[in-house]
């Protein structure tokens, strides 16, 4: 059990509390990302519903003690165990978002490697890992859940379409299949998902916990769940009140502070904790099979091995927000020379910060042209397809913001010393990046529609200052 989920001791207590008949009906898994969580609440669905496991349980009810407790192991041959390895099972419903795109490129490469390597070998581990890191973001799109979405046929037919490329791929793995599938899952993350858990989902996620699961029972999996609406909350609240005998619930997070008291109560927490690096290491060798592991120097190793495998490298995303923030600095300092205002310290430190990052990279010298520079930063990242990018990139501008008043850029240059106006500054930054990211994520608008209003606001706000 938890073969796949390694350095966790929240996973020894969970064979405790199988083993003791005394699992609860509703957890939290909490802890950094890319810790485990989800994978941890996944192979958990599939012990409970194994149809081998639990030898000594009457009814393979999961809440009866036993003196020979019996539970099967990642390789059961089963059905059920079988359809959960591939995240096909009736009784798994998943909710919630998260960064799908870089664990599907990771995943995509794992295969690459192994066929390459053995193309002989007809059943490679890699087969399984690539369809599961695309069905984690295809279960989003289960019927239950877009039931009477009137917004849902689009959406619904790119979901179906990856769904059918799964098995083909299944049956017939290929590398350029592979290709075509992890293609249309960028698409179908860019479209589909957004960062609020709809009510509309939450409400029918609770309409099927409440019907008798096909099998022994049901998992609920809810990830990053203090995104959750307070109206959503309220439903969930109703479902933990009284949850069905023969239901699981999980919900993840990595924000315990942002959880409400009332649905904390109700759950049993289970804690996953920050793993060395040398533990990390081991699961990029034995989860995504790459025994050469780059040097990485992030605590988050994992997370850094993942967004290696994006179209757009951290270093492109970090070039092309210090070209943004400079040009945005640029544009602050011809509307003061224009008003006859002069410009802030800190936009003048920006700028000096930022421009030979910009131009060392390749990006260029700041502009106050809004349609040039956000013309060459489309091109340079893919037009931000994937919505994590985007993400990324408003972060990359936050750190760039912080840095450049952090030391002076030279004796004549020194840091600004008044409290006041880096309060107004900062305030603005986080203020306008908030913004763009909720309208990316949630209102699902294009980021150059949004990076364009993003340019003309921080330009005039910077100027006003």
């Amino acid at each position: 059990m938890f073969e796949n989920v390694l350095g966790q001791p929240a996973t020894d207590q969970l064979i405790q509390d199988l083993n003791a008949g005394a699992l609860a009906s509703a957890m939290l898994f909490s802890g950094p990302l890319a810790s485990g969580k989800g994978t941890a609440a996944l192979e958990l669905g599939r012990i409970v519903s194994c149809e081998k496991g639990g030898a000594g349980k009457r009814n393979g009810e999961a809440n009866v003690k036993s003196e020979k407790t019996v539970w099967a192991d990642w390789n059961c041959d089963c059905p059920s165990c079988s359809r959960f390895r591939l995240l096909v099972h009736p009784d798994l419903l998943c909710l919630g978002w998260k960064p799908f795109s870089a664990e599907i490129a990771a995943s995509a490469g794992a295969f690459a490697r192994e066929i390459t390597a053995s193309p002989e070998v007809k059943s490679h581990s890699g087969v399984i890992l690539f369809i599961r890191s695309v069905r984690k973001l295809t279960a989003r799109f289960n019927p239950v859940l877009l039931e009477d979405d009137p917004k849902a046929g689009k959406i619904s037919t790119l979901s179906n379409s990856l769904g059918e490329d799964l098995d083909e791929f299944e049956l017939q793995p290929s590398v350029k299949l592979a290709e075509s599938i992890l293609k249309n899952a960028f698409k179908l993350e860019s479209e589909g998902i957004g960062e609020i858990i709809p009510i509309a989902q939450l409400r029918r996620a609770a309409s099927w916990a409440s019907l008798a699961p096909t099998g022994r029972r049901k998992l609920l999996l809810i990830e990053n769940a203090e995104r959750m609406q307070e109206e959503g909350r309220n439903s969930l609240l109703k479902l933990l009140e009284e949850p069905p005998g023969r239901l699981c619930i999980v919900l993840t997070t990595s924000r315990t502070s942002s959880m409400l008291p009332t649905v904390l109560s109700r759950l049993r927490p289970y804690r996953f904790n920050a793993r060395s690096a040398a533990v990390e290491d081991e699961v990029i060798r034995r989860v995504f099979h790459d025994q050469a592991v780059p040097q990485l120097s992030s605590s988050n190793r994992i997370g850094d091995y993942l967004d290696s495998f994006l179209p757009v490298s951290k270093e492109t995303l970090e070039a092309a927000a210090a070209c943004f923030a400079a040009s945005v600095a640029y544009k602050a300092f011809q509307l003061s020379k224009k008003s006859g205002r002069p410009l802030p310290e800190e936009a003048i430190l920006l700028g000096k910060y930022c421009a030979p990052k910009a131009e060392s990279a390749g990006f260029g010298r700041p502009k106050d042209d809004m349609a040039q520079v956000l013309a060459l930063l489309l091109e340079k990242t893919g037009r931000f397809e994937i919505p994590s990018l985007f993400s990324r990139f408003l972060a990359s501008l936050l750190d760039l913001v912080s840095e450049s008043l952090a030391e002076p850029v030279s004796e004549k240059s020194p840091a600004p010393s008044s409290f006041l106006p880096q309060v107004a500054y900062n305030e603005l930054w986080k203020k306008s990046t908030g913004w763009a990211e909720t309208a990316v994520k949630v209102y699902k608008l294009k980021p150059a529609q949004v990076m364009e209003r993003l340019f003309t606001e921080l330009g005039r706000g910077m100027a006003a200052l």
